[in-house]
């Protein structure tokens, strides 16, 4: 993990490998937009919030200013996980943390996805 000049850091597959192994206490939001999402493609255990609905869904999600949140979108050419740190991070929300690579990344490197239904 790297401290950016954002008020999130960035944080790579391999430790949210070793977060979602050591069955760590974290919220992992997918953020897509409903025009990118995919149902069937998430990392196990996400939540789909999408990043323009992220104001709006938060109060539902009873989500406390000191958890830990890592939020991921398509690839990192995607802008949807930055956003929706710097939208958590400016909203009072201590640990954030940006999945750059996303989607794209997670399924290069041979890790599972899931189906979240909903």
């Amino acid at each position: 993990m790297q401290t950016t000049t954002q008020k999130y850091q960035a944080i790579d597959r391999n430790a949210i490998k070793a977060k979602l192994d050591r069955k760590d206490g974290f919220r992992l939001w997918n953020v897509l937009t409903k025009e990118y999402y995919k149902p069937d493609q998430n990392i196990p255990g996400s939540q789909w919030v999408p990043v323009d609905e992220l104001e709006k869904r938060l109060p539902g999600l009873n989500a406390g200013k000191d958890e830990k949140i890592v939020v991921y979108c398509a690839s990192f050419q995607c802008t949807a996980s930055k956003k929706a740190a710097a939208t958590l991070a400016d909203l009072g929300f201590s640990k954030v943390f940006a999945y750059e690579g996303g989607l794209k990344d997670w399924s290069e490197a041979g890790f599972p996805l899931e189906t979240i239904k909903g």
